[in-house]
């Protein structure tokens, strides 16, 4: 069996609006002798796409409605930052003190709509969106790096999710291209000729997870992990796969 490997690119340097982030991780790859190869899956943090995309929001400029301002109370949170969080949510699920859950647009239940001022810059009133389309950008990538080194890869952007009867963060891919996002074992066999009747496995969610651990969650810079060596086939996959639909969801 091939060794798996998930390695960090260390030091990797700011993202700024508008930098060509292909073109950077193609460069870090190279610097730290990271050359791709087929079924390589590069997973980047949420939070470097999104503001390479220039997904900020200046709450200096937000007015809140007054639908913002009454979960802002609720909340103890400012209603600037809620209204942002309320304008990329479908519907508010949960609020209570210090916590809003909704309904993100792309259709993940989540904490503030995945609006964030950490590891932001040091303007108070800056936040960050999650990118306008994880799937689209993942795939962007992908093709990119791709074409760039000759290799098919896949590409997973992850982000923190707390976990419903839970406690704790994990990461899970909420954008991926070129690999599966759900592998299905129904019909195979266990050790014992048992057929699984159940098991899908969210392929994506486990690598997303597993790169946090190498990523880290505070200030140690290592926002881009390359893992190798993990056996699948590539297919159009997208995060929004692992999405439960409204009617096989049974606590809505």
């Amino acid at each position: 069996m091939r060794q798996t490997t998930l390695t960090a690119l260390p030091d990797f340097p700011l993202v700024a609006a508008g930098t060509d982030l292909a073109e950077l991780l193609a460069g870090e790859l190279v610097r730290h002798g990271l050359i791709p190869e087929d079924g390589d899956i590069l997973v980047l943090a949420q939070k470097i796409v999104s503001k390479a995309e220039g997904r900020f929001v200046d709450l200096a400029e937000v007015t809140p409605s007054p639908g913002a301002v009454k979960v802002a109370g609720e909340a103890g949170k400012d209603p600037r930052l809620v209204e942002a969080i309320l304008s990329e949510s479908r519907r508010v699920v949960r609020v209570r003190k210090d916590l809003i859950i909704v309904e993100h647009r792309l259709g993940f239940v989540m904490a503030n709509a995945g609006v964030d001022q950490s590891n932001v810059g040091t303007r108070p009133d800056i936040a960050l969106l999650l990118p306008e389309d994880p799937d689209a950008s993942a795939d962007a990538l992908r093709q990119a790096l791709g074409n760039r080194f000759g290799v098919q890869l896949g590409v997973i952007i992850n982000d923190s999710f707390g976990r419903a009867w839970r406690k704790g963060v994990c990461g899970v891919a909420i954008g991926a291209a070129g690999l599966p996002c759900l592998i299905d074992k129904r019909g195979d066999v266990d050790l014992f000729g048992r057929e699984l009747k159940v098991t899908v496995i969210g392929f994506a969610d486990e690598v997303a997870a597993a790169a946090s651990l190498v990523m880290g969650q505070a200030d140690e810079g290592c926002p881009v992990v390359l893992v190798r060596g993990l056996s699948w086939q590539p297919q159009e996959g997208r995060a929004t796969d692992l999405v439960r639909a409204a009617a096989e969801d049974l606590f809505r």
